[in-house]
């Protein structure tokens, strides 16, 4: 009879299986700490398109590194490593200062930027923002910067207060992948959202899926309660991208309209008003 007992793990231990990923996060953190070094982070823009057929909203800018090779690595690849740690909070630093100087040097641009609810605290991040604020305020008035479902609850209360300052300020906030989280509805009434990015996992093959026609409706309908902007996110086919749009989404954004691309269109994005 074979034996199928596996041997405790010692306390203190890590077992083969713990030592192998943590290893290649280390490897992932050095990757992504040299790229930052050597300024090799850049970034891929997706476009938002408005579901009346009045072209694009804006677009989403998504970071990117590049290896010592020059081989560009997504942010999938290495965020879930980083993403706790300061070299997290750099990359959201080098997110906003390329979105930032991308707006400067296209005046009709809408550009949308991930940021994590930790670099609130981060005191460069905040430099970078504030900066802008003073000596570029047109700038930083197209500027939407998107926050996770998951990340706002990390520190809710104080989410809401950097929010409402810069909402005063001209900065738009979009609440992103919301559905995939865990999001306390009774902080609903305190954030103010200006938009509300649906979760691709709802948009997938909902013209065929009656689970998802139901999620969807009723997102959107609480995201029209709270006054917000709704972009169906991941939208791959003709046929979702129709049900989506005669549910009553505003925007949608996925591979159907675009992959994100290193290089803005010629012609870019007008700026997006609330009613788009």
């Amino acid at each position: 009879m074979p034996d199928t007992h596996l041997d405790p793990v010692e306390p203190g231990m890590q077992s083969p299986l713990d030592a192998a990923v943590s290893q290649r996060d280390r490897g992932t953190l050095a990757m992504v700490q040299q790229a930052l070094a050597r300024g090799d982070a850049r970034l891929a823009f997706q476009p938002i398109m408005r579901a009346d057929g009045q072209g694009i909203a804006f677009f989403e800018g998504l970071i990117r590194v590049l290896d010592e090779t020059g081989r560009i690595i997504p942010a999938r690849d290495f965020m879930g490593a980083v993403e706790d740690s300061d070299i997290g909070r750099q990359i959201d630093c080098a997110a906003l200062k390329i979105g930032l100087e991308t707006l400067k040097a296209h005046p009709t641009l809408r550009l949308s930027i991930n940021m994590s609810a930790r670099s609130v605290g981060y005191p460069r991040w905040m430099q970078i923002l504030r900066a802008y604020l003073r000596d570029h305020p047109t700038i930083v008035e197209r500027l939407i910067l998107e926050i996770t479902e998951s990340s706002v609850m990390i520190m809710p209360e104080i989410i809401a207060i950097f929010m409402e300052d810069l909402q005063d300020k001209g900065i738009t906030f979009a609440l992103d992948d919301f559905g995939a989280g865990y999001t306390a509805f009774r902080y609903f009434k305190t954030f103010y959202f200006d938009i509300l990015k649906i979760d691709g996992q709802f948009s997938r093959d909902v013209a065929q899926d009656p689970d998802n026609q139901v999620l969807t409706e009723a997102l959107i309908s609480l995201a029209r309660h709270f006054d917000m902007l709704v972009v169906s996110e991941a939208v791959e086919t003709a046929e979702d991208a129709r049900w989506l749009t005669q549910a009553g989404v505003d925007c949608l954004q996925g591979y159907y309209y675009g992959a994100p691309s290193m290089k803005l269109p010629e012609l870019v994005a007008p700026v997006m008003a609330k009613s788009a």
